[in-house]
């Protein structure tokens, strides 16, 4: 099968990377490519009515990373594995110049993809997030790791609704204190950005957050809004962090038809 027949042929199946594989949903197509970026320990399942809303008139590539969903479990799964694991499901479904879709950590990952490769990328759409602030002191990361130590028991649970990863609650903590470091570095980044990044904001906190937490992080996008203009809110919603993609997927589909449109 030759690249076009390969990249027009929708494709269901595993996406062999490092030590594991990843299992990848391509609908193919000639329309253009539009790839989803999971939050942390999430699953492609929560995209498909992103993915319905925005219909056949796109080509929709959806995977799981590493022991989330259908995914197989790996040794490594820091944020630089995330990026190898892109690197892989673009490389085997010969995708040029994506849409970036990502939500929460995905939304981190897409716009690190976005700044290393400006080339191969067409734009990103940053569902609630990224934000340029992260817990970098030892009390925050003890919060994280006192909190899945909580929540141990009913990961298995949280597993079954695609919110939860196939990982102990040691690995989970580890995957969010990295994910709080990289945003806590990612003003230099978002800084420097040269393709479109539009952000879907949400309201209210994230599970485990208090008081003004979530409120306080959006609040650091302002000032870059200000000074990068490839940066833009295409829209701001009513629904929480957890519940965005289910219950607001009407207006990231538009935002998406919206960048789509823009970057022709």
């Amino acid at each position: 099968m030759n690249d076009t027949e390969l990249t027009k042929s929708a494709w269901t199946g595993m996406v062999p990377v490092d030590d594991t594989e990843l299992a990848v949903t391509d609908t193919g197509g000639s329309a253009p490519c539009v790839v989803y970026l999971n939050g942390s320990y999430a699953s492609r399942r929560h995209w498909r009515p992103v993915i319905a809303e925005l219909g056949s008139g796109w080509r929709h590539l959806s995977y799981d990373e590493r022991a989330r969903g259908r995914s197989k479990r790996s040794a490594d799964y820091s944020f630089e594995a995330c990026v190898r694991d892109l690197d892989a499901v673009l490389r085997a479904r010969r995708v040029p110049r994506p849409l970036l879709v990502g939500w929460s950590y995905g939304a981190l990952l897409g716009v690190h993809w976005a700044a290393r490769h400006p080339d191969r990328v067409a734009g990103v759409v940053g569902v609630d997030g990224p934000y340029p602030v992260g817990w970098t002191d030892e009390a925050g990361h003890e919060r994280v790791r006192r909190l899945f130590r909580r929540l141990r028991w009913a990961l298995p649970v949280m597993r079954l609704i695609g919110n939860a990863a196939r990982m102990s609650a040691e690995q989970h903590a580890e995957v969010n204190i990295e994910a709080h470091k990289i945003h806590a570095a990612l003003e230099p980044v978002l800084d420097g950005v040269t393709v479109p990044i539009r952000y879907v904001v949400a309201s209210g906190e994230a599970f485990g957050s208090s008081g003004t937490l979530q409120q306080d992080m959006r609040a650091t996008l302002d000032p870059l809004l200000a000074r990068n203009p490839n940066l833009k809110v295409g829209a701001k919603v009513a629904s929480n962090h957890g519940s965005i993609v289910r219950k607001d997927f009407r207006a990231i589909a538009e935002v998406v038809r919206g960048l789509g449109q823009e970057v022709g």
